[in-house]
């Protein structure tokens, strides 16, 4: 604990994403006094979203609930009601339409197979191909589902997440394929998935009721005076950031969103399509209505449609930062910055860049009760 005179605050928690608003939350539940910031001008983090038009914008890109654990499922669904979308996302191989993930449909559109026994025998025959231990992507996902779904529904979309050639990408990005021999396209496969309803900013809205929020607010540009408000720090920003890039800048891949409001009720009658050939410059396009089935908060079919389209690019300072490079040398890199981090001890690093983790929103949310109850001992059911 800082010395000196009483802070205003227990808790300055910096981010009002999933982590930082479920642990102001918990923390105020054990009486606890808490400040949260964002540098943003909206709370939520990435997963804010925005209402147009009756349609509910996921404004940093698509997500879509799923877990199979049901204390984690428990918690969240008492700050909002979820409905029961399953992601059911498209391919889109110059105009060739299959279903994700691969399963017995996209086996019959690409081979004309009908039984299960035929799909296997012609992916095995493929397969075959690789006779040694991967050594790169393409070998590792050819090894898996064959050269035909490699080269028509991995590579591209691959190479324009990366910006590299699936020859230049490690192995184990690509560890497992689903491969369902099966008529079953529900992408999560989770016992729990959905949707909020109104909205995931609804779902953070109602998890920070009566926690003091200031937005638009940096904390690293006013660090020395944001931390002499409160006895401790919660920091969801990126770990390097933290400390100046001191050590070095660790990689991010970014993304850039176009979106537009058309005067249409149905631009491609899904929530997501992927564009997997590598000419088309955006890896997907998202029509957030069908999120929440092109209703209305009153159930009444949307006259108009929003789209996204989605481009990944490389970061670099100024870009959001959206998914850590997990490899080896920004592993050793991020080991040198939590070596740092363990030196603060009135600071908490947390959430995916705090941690320099990939995290889907159910491990977010198991992440921050479990650390809540190591120091609060038990979470607010």
């Amino acid at each position: 604990m800082r010395k000196g005179i009483k802070r205003m605050y227990d808790y300055l928690v910096v981010g009002s994403g999933l982590y930082g608003a479920i642990f102001a939350h918990e923390a105020k539940s054990k009486g606890k006094s808490v400040l949260v910031i964002d540098k943003r001008p909206n709370i939520g983090g990435n997963i804010y979203t925005e209402n147009i038009e009756g349609i509910n914008v996921h404004k940093y890109g698509a997500h879509i609930f799923h877990t199979n654990n049901k204390k984690v499922w428990n918690y969240i669904t008492q700050f909002a009601e979820f409905n029961r979308f399953t992601n059911s996302p498209v391919a889109n191989y110059k105009d060739e339409l299959y279903s994700m993930p691969f399963n017995m449909y996209t086996f019959n559109k690409m081979w004309g197979v009908v039984t299960p026994e035929e799909a296997e025998a012609r992916i095995n025959e493929q397969r075959a191909e690789i006779t040694h231990d991967p050594q790169n992507l393409e070998e590792q996902a050819i090894s898996l589902v064959g050269r035909d779904i490699f080269e028509k529904l991995v590579k591209g979309y691959t190479e324009k997440q990366w910006g590299r050639d699936c020859k230049d990408l490690p192995a184990f990005i690509i560890k497992r394929l689903p491969v369902r021999l099966t008529f079953d396209n529900n992408y999560f496969n989770a016992l729990y998935q959905g949707i909020p309803i109104g909205g995931y900013t609804k779902l953070i809205e109602n998890l920070l009721d009566g926690i003091e929020v200031r937005l638009n607010t940096d904390y690293l540009e006013n660090k020395a005076d944001l931390d002499a408000l409160a006895e401790k720090v919660v920091y969801t920003g990126p770990i390097d950031a933290y400390f100046s890039y001191s050590l070095g800048y660790l990689e991010y891949r970014s993304v850039r969103f176009e979106t537009e409001l058309l005067d249409n009720p149905n631009f491609q009658g899904n929530a997501a399509v992927n564009y997997t050939d590598r000419e088309t410059p955006w890896t997907r396009i998202i029509e957030h209505k069908w999120f929440e089935f092109g209703k209305d908060a009153d159930g009444n079919d949307l006259p108009k449609t929003v789209i996204s389209r989605e481009y990944s690019s490389e970061w670099k300072p100024g870009d959001e930062p959206y998914y850590p490079v997990n490899d080896e040398k920004n592993s050793k890199l991020y080991q040198q910055y939590k070596a740092l981090a363990d030196q603060e001890s009135d600071v908490i690093f947390g959430g995916c860049l705090g941690e320099y983790k990939y995290y889907d929103m159910d491990q977010v949310i198991a992440a921050t009760l479990d650390r809540c109850e190591s120091m609060f001992g038990g979470v607010d059911e």
